[in-house]
């Protein structure tokens, strides 16, 4: 379910502004074909596993390209290829006709492991693609060189006119070879002027800038590091990617937790929102795609495992109330829980779409009122 994602501290180098070629298309496409479908590849699994009959496996949805059944399941490839479904026998309790191979006619622990076996996947999902990339790409240190990795929006460095790649030479006449020693030469200047030689491309260039006071009183100028990646063994790979898994699922908890202790709006995405940033991915580089669709998968595998009506958590908490009770659920509870589903997923639906309009509206104005400044700046 892709209703709601919260992405907003997502820290993967993409540029800004989402180009939408036929490459980054296809990323999209393959992100929701691959989160979903492995989503309902951990139902259909576990189904297989404890004997529900499962009627149908799509990949993809609406009219059917391809097809075959086997062992009772007709599988299919669809026209659209957003995801795909799982349709276990019996699934609607009104019309359960009481067949030991139907869904509600296994006990309530045994759908309960169907549920978590989707939210389960797209965890495993995530790991994996984590790993991939950690082990194929390196463990992330900043850099020792002098080359400027990032500049802070509103710092010294970026009101002087410093970009990312500039390479500092010297800081008030003492070169430097090294990020420790030019750090340490701007952090003993507390707002003073420094004088930076730095080199861009060919070109030297020396410009005089204030530094600003640092949060741990020191002199900061707002440039930070570039990053290289040292190679790793398969076992720190996995204990990173299952880091990694923690830390998107913590960071969305504290998040939301903040959210409502401070009354404050969230910041979620929608469907608008996550074919922006997957289409950015897509032009940043095969690693950031991999790792963002993991952390989409992360997010797809919590946000099911809400309890809420219709999503895998809310069905979970009916089961477990059933173990506890020893009351079957009726068709009359579903009825009314469902509804319920529906009504909650369309306001986060339409409210995760308002947020997607209002984050591309927002960033036009600002392009267009950054284009409009341009040329009165010296």
């Amino acid at each position: 379910m892709l209703t709601s994602l919260n992405l907003a501290s997502v820290g993967l180098n993409i540029p800004s502004g989402a180009l939408f070629t036929g490459g980054s298309i296809l990323a999209v496409l393959f992100t929701f074909w691959l989160v979903i479908c492995l989503h309902e590849f951990g139902h259909f699994i576990v189904c297989k596993l404890v004997k529900i009959k499962v009627e149908a496996f799509s990949f993809g949805f609406g009219p059917e390209l391809l097809g075959r059944t086997s062992g009772g399941t007709r599988y299919s490839l669809r026209a659209i290829p957003l995801g795909g479904y799982v349709k276990p026998a019996g699934e609607n309790i009104e019309e359960t006709t009481g067949a030991p191979d139907e869904y509600f006619s296994k006990p309530w622990y045994l759908r309960l492991a169907v549920v978590f076996a989707g939210p389960a996947m797209n965890y495993i999902l995530a790991f994996a693609l984590f790993a991939g990339v950690i082990i194929t790409v390196g463990e992330p240190v900043p850099s020792n060189e002098t080359v400027i990795g990032e500049i802070g929006k509103g710092y010294p460095a970026e009101t002087a006119g410093l970009t990312a790649g500039d390479r500092i030479l010297s800081v008030d006449g003492t070169q430097v070879t090294g990020w420790d020693r030019m750090a340490g030469l701007i952090h003993a200047k507390i707002e003073k002027e420094v004088v930076i030689e730095y080199q861009r491309g060919t070109e030297k260039k020396t410009v005089t800038l204030k530094t600003a006071r640092g949060p741990e009183r020191v002199g900061i100028i707002g440039i930070s590091p570039g990053i290289d990646y040292i190679r790793i063994s398969p076992f720190k790979s996995a204990r990173m990617a299952a880091y990694q898994c923690w830390f998107w699922s913590a960071l969305t908890v504290k998040t939301l937790a903040s959210n409502i202790r401070h009354k404050e709006k969230p910041d979620i995405s929608g469907p608008i929102g996550i074919v922006n940033i997957v289409s950015k991915a897509a032009h940043s580089g095969f690693a950031d795609l991999i790792f963002l669709i993991g952390v989409i998968s992360v997010a797809v595998g919590f946000f099911n495992l809400l309890p809420i009506p219709l999503l895998d958590g809310g069905h979970a908490v009916l089961y477990l109330l059933e173990g506890l009770t020893r009351k079957k659920i009726t068709p009359k509870i579903m009825q009314a829980v469902n509804s319920v589903g529906i009504a909650m997923l369309l306001g986060i639906l339409v409210f995760a779409t308002y947020n997607d309009v209002s984050r591309i509206i927002t960033s036009r104005q600002a392009r267009k009122a950054a284009a409009a400044a341009a040329p009165l700046q010296p």
